[in-house]
């Protein structure tokens, strides 16, 4: 059932999407696209067909594997990232440093989470062509992922001022959301939903759009930017999962575990199913605990077949097994991802995977970290406080936990509730 269900999902959740092909999002690190699965089955076939016959065609090797990219993203098969490798290799051969292939390196490199080899081959492309859109596109992400902000804002600005378009208007709007400008990122992003036409793109905007909202709590906003984007496509996977998570949030428990079960059957992967674990257990009945340890199993399950296949799950291995897996796997996850990249991201990982193995002195410079940029993220400052709490510091812990709280007070189910329970506890004893 395991191997059933992890090859029926999805790897790439909620990244960025550009013109031609359809990304993740965790944190925006792979250029996406826009053609659906379908698409690009047909897209593969005929590729297929037509290499056979041609097989010199460099160009048509590195659109194959650009396609077996896309398609590991949207079917949840990361078998096909190897073969990707395998067409842009061929097509290297056949024109050593052609740029399809060297940005298809690149997208390939991001989806594996090899950020700084995404960022290698895109830098090649742009040495030949300043103008390619996917190699600029790429560019941002890598800086993005490997913390490098202020130069992602540049790479940012560089690629409005050569590429404008919906692309880069999310990454842009994204970059100003980590360093706490959430007014320029929501105008961004509404001015890219203004100028899309296709519904591919007008789903992925919309959805942005609703998670900036349901970061900053604002839940109602949130449910009517995902409306808009299942207007647009009603099968939108990141706009199904987004809602559920707002449902949640709002108080509709029933909908949202109906609509993260629905999101998990087709695609399971580590962030939904952690979100439904959770909904299950703050439902506390024996039932729904062995749901959720259901759930929590697939994630090991789905990140053992990445690493098989060459992505790096040391992240998500690191979220998950904190709260819900072996702790010492999920310390030292986190910090091998902290030795790679020097993220946000990484940082909360670290901080939390120290707490939870009771290490929190050593924890609180990560969680400080973590909230450094302004990105205002209600885990990240729940964590903060949780640590500052452990290591006797009861003034900020009260004062992070509130904000926590004050900023998304359904930013979790159980982190929420453990928020609201250490706080009650901290005001008592005031």
């Amino acid at each position: 059932m395991l191997a059933v269900a992890l090859t029926s999902g999805a790897i790439a959740f909620g990244a960025m999407k550009d013109g031609t092909a359809a990304p993740v999002a965790t944190a925006a690190a792979v250029s996406p696209g826009l053609l659906s699965s379908g698409d690009i089955d047909s897209a593969i076939t005929a590729l297929q067909a037509h290499l056979r016959a041609q097989p010199r065609d460099f160009g048509s090797w590195a659109t194959l594997g650009l396609a077996y990219v896309e398609q590991a993203r949207t079917k949840g098969d990361p078998s096909r990232y190897p073969q990707a490798e395998k067409a842009f290799t061929k097509s290297l051969d056949l024109s050593a440093g052609n740029g399809q292939a060297l940005a298809g390196r690149a997208a390939l490199a991001a989806a594996r989470h090899d950020f700084p080899g995404a960022l290698k081959y895109a830098d090649q492309v742009l040495k030949e062509n300043p103008y390619n859109e996917r190699a600029l596109c790429t560019r941002i992400d890598a800086l993005v992922e490997l913390g490098r902000y202020d130069e992602a804002l540049t790479a940012a600005e560089t690629a409005d001022t050569r590429r404008p378009g919906i692309p880069v208007f999310t990454r842009y709007a994204y970059v100003q959301e980590l360093r706490g400008d959430v007014t320029t990122a929501r105008r961004v992003l509404e001015q890219a939903l203004a100028s899309a036409t296709a519904k591919g793109d007008i789903a992925y905007v919309a959805t942005q759009l609703g998670q900036l909202a349901w970061n900053q709590g604002d839940h109602t906003t949130a449910l009517t930017d995902y409306a808009r984007a299942l207007a647009a496509d009603e099968d939108y996977l990141p706009a199904l999962e987004g809602r559920a998570k707002a449902q949640a949030a709002h108080g509709q428990q029933t909908d949202a575990v109906k609509g993260l079960e629905s999101v998990v059957a087709q695609y399971p992967l580590p962030g939904p199913l952690v979100e439904l674990g959770e909904l299950y257990e703050a439902r506390g009945a024996d039932g729904d605990r062995v749901k959720a340890a259901d759930q929590y199993a697939l994630v090991d399950a789905w990140t053992a077949l990445a690493r098989a296949n060459g992505v790096n799950a040391d992240l998500d291995t690191a979220l998950a097994a904190a709260d819900h897996g072996d702790k010492q796997a999920a310390l030292r996850a986190a910090q091998a991802e902290w030795n790679r990249r020097e993220t946000v991201h990484t940082a909360d990982a670290l901080a939390w995977a120290l707490h939870v193995n009771g290490r929190d002195a050593e924890a609180l410079p990560y969680a400080r970290r973590a909230t450094a940029t302004g990105y205002r993220n209600a885990s990240f400052l729940y964590h903060r406080g949780v640590i500052e709490n452990a290591t006797g510091d009861r003034k900020n812990a009260r004062a992070h936990l509130t904000k926590a709280l004050g900023l998304n007070p359904g930013f979790s189910p159980l982190g929420a509730r453990t928020a609201r329970a250490v706080l009650k506890s901290l005001e008592a004893n005031q």
